[in-house]
């Protein structure tokens, strides 16, 4: 089935979830936000990312239409500390009994959940996009709650961290003394060291040589014959670290970044140290996930490009962090 895969990869992409504002909202206690003075541990281990110049953009011919991958561009950053992985279930846990924060996704009531992965009953089912049927508004949905109300997290505190809107990164962020990566900062450290290739491991197609990624594989959105051991998300440390060190750059979850999203910006993009626009209406996310499938959506790629509106959380967005700037 052929859903989304050539247009810009924003609400309407099939592999990310529609903005907050498609599902029907509910009245929101907007009570979001760090309450406690307790100490920050961020446990995530990190990796270092060397200073140098890199080349941003897609040089395969599979960018996007739309979703602003070119032209590709020389970009030179300094040198960096990343996490090695995204953000667990079990770090998140730690800053939000460390502060009382609460979640956009609990404040508002609802996140978005794939179809297959609801755990809810019928009456907390708020809705379906259109554009996006296999989305659904389900009230009780968290961090807490990924498949809604009759889910918990008991056995994933080793996966990413999921509904989670750029805020609630935000927030996390400035508790544990971190910062999202910019756009530039992300792709340079997917790379690995690797100049030009498709994927952090190279240009080995997914399944041609066993599955190094958490994609979709099957008939989306209505059978996935996890091929690659995954339905939903799969903990952090499986399959294998890019060249400096960072697991599922790609695959697994969405990762918000720090920057604004404009798919006409890589032509104004400065040389040194880009941060993205100045403004914007949404925000950067980066390197795809368990939904995407190349017949529809091969944003799994290096240089791929999402977005989505900074209260939107679903159940296939995460981040990782770096050090501070």
């Amino acid at each position: 089935m052929t859903v989304g895969g050539g247009g810009p990869c924003g609400p309407e992409c099939a592999c990310g979830a529609p903005s907050r504002s498609a599902f029907v909202a509910l009245s929101p206690t907007r009570t979001a936000g760090a309450a406690g003075t307790a100490a920050a541990t961020h446990p995530i281990e990190q990796v270092s990312v060397p200073a140098g110049v890199f080349r941003m953009g897609d040089s395969s011919g599979d960018e996007n239409p739309g979703d602003g991958e070119t032209p590709v561009h020389e970009v030179e950053l300094s040198a960096f500390e990343i996490d090695a992985t995204p953000v667990t279930n079990d770090a998140f846990a730690a800053f939000v009994d460390a502060t009382g924060y609460v979640t956009e996704a609990e404040s508002f009531g609802f996140s978005a959940v794939f179809h297959l992965a609801v755990a809810a009953d019928a009456d907390d089912v708020l809705g379906r996009p259109p554009q996006t049927p296999w989305w659904v508004g389900v009230r009780g949905a968290d961090w807490r709650h990924p498949g809604g109300r009759h889910s918990d997290i008991t056995d994933l505190s080793d996966h990413p961290v999921v509904h989670v809107s750029h805020a609630d990164a935000e927030a996390y962020c400035s508790w544990a003394a971190r910062a999202l990566p910019t756009e530039a900062q992300w792709e340079y450290a997917a790379r690995g060291g690797l100049a030009a290739q498709k994927y952090p491991w190279g240009q080995a197609e997914p399944g041609i040589e066993g599955w190094a990624v958490n994609i979709w594989q099957g008939d989306f959105p209505s059978v996935n014959t996890q091929l690659d051991g995954y339905l939903t998300t799969a903990p952090v440390r499986t399959f294998a670290p890019n060249g400096y060190g960072l697991w599922q750059a790609v695959g697994n979850v969405w990762e918000w970044c720090a920057d604004w999203f404009d798919p006409a910006y890589y032509a104004a993009s400065p040389r040194a140290h880009p941060t993205g626009p100045a403004t914007g209406a949404t925000r950067v996310l980066r390197g795809g996930s368990y939904l995407c499938h190349d017949s529809y959506c091969n944003r799994y790629r290096n240089s791929a490009r999402s977005h989505n509106t900074p209260d939107s959380s679903m159940g296939n967005a995460g981040f990782r962090t770096v050090s501070a700037r």
